[in-house]
C-alpha cells in the first residue's frame, strides 16, 4: 500500500533460525504486523521490498531459515510494530539472532545543495534481539559486542592480546545473567523479549544491505 507523507524508509534486515516444526503458517502469524502495515491482506502480498534490488522478506523452509532485507514507507508508529513483531518472533526462533532496523529520512538529502545547514537528519538505527529464551538473546547480544570490542581494539592491539577482555566481557554478560534469573518470582525464565538500542543516531547514514 502506498502512504502518503510518510518521512522515513524503513529497513529491517535479519536472519533468524526458526524450530523445525515452523511452517510458513506459523511465521505468517508471526510477522503479520509487519504486513499489516504495509497494507497487506497476507506475508505475501508485501514480501517483496520497496527496493526491487533487495530479497525482500523469504522463507526457507528447507533450512529453517527467516531472511529479510525489507523496506516500507513508514513514520514512527513503525516502532511499535517492531516490538510486536519481536514477540512473536521469541515464539518461533530456535535461537537468539539480532535485526537491523534503519530509519531513512526521506525529507533529508546529505548532498542538496539548498538545504538548511542548520538542519540535522532524524536517520536512526536500532539493533533488536530476539530468542527463545533469555540466555539466548544474550548470547548473540555478548557475541556482537566481543565482535564489536575485538574490532576497536586490534587497532592498538595483537588479537592474542585480548583475551582478558573477552573473558571480562562474558563475566559482565554472566553476572547479567545471573541477576535476571535471581529476580524471577517464579522457577523458570519468562520467553525472550526483544530489546533495542539505538546505534547511530541523528545526521549519519547508514547503506542499505542488498544481500
Amino acid at each position: 500500500m502506498t502512504r502518503y507523507n510518510t518521512p522515513f524508509e524503513i529497513h529491517v534486515h535479519g536472519q533468524v533460525s526458526l524450530r523445525g516444526d515452523v511452517t510458513f503458517e506459523h511465521l505468517q502469524d508471526a510477522l503479520k504486523p509487519l504486513w499489516k502495515y504495509a497494507g497487506g491482506r497476507s506475508l505475501a502480498d508485501v514480501a517483496g521490498s520497496f527496493y526491487e534490488d533487495e530479497p525482500g522478506i523469504q522463507f526457507d523452509a528447507k533450512d529453517h531459515l527467516l531472511q529479510m532485507c525489507w523496506t516500507v514507507e513508514g513514520d514512527d508508529d513503525f516502532r511499535q510494530v517492531l516490538d510486536e513483531m519481536c514477540m512473536n518472533l521469541n515464539e518461533v526462533a530456535l535461537t537468539g539472532a539480532a535485526i537491523e532496523v534503519t530509519f531513512y529520512d526521506t525529507d533529508f538529502e546529505d548532498e542538496d545543495e539548498d538545504a538548511d545547514p542548520e538542519a540535522e537528519s532524524r536517520d536512526d538505527f536500532i539493533m533488536l534481539f530476539v530468542g527463545p529464551d533469555p540466555a539466548a538473546i544474550m548470547q548473540v547480544q555478548r557475541d556482537l559486542l566481543v565482535q564489536d570490542v575485538i574490532s576497536l581494539m586490534e587497532r592498538h592491539f595483537d588479537g592474542a592480546e585480548l583475551g582478558g577482555v573477552v573473558a571480562a566481557v562474558d563475566q559482565l554478560f554472566s553476572q547479567r545473567f545471573n541477576d535476571l534469573v535471581n529476580s524471577l518470582q517464579l522457577g523458570k525464565p519468562p520467553r525472550g523479549t526483544g530489546g533495542g538500542t539505538s546505534g547511530m543516531g541523528h545526521g549519519g547514514r547508514k547503506p542499505r544491505h542488498l544481500h
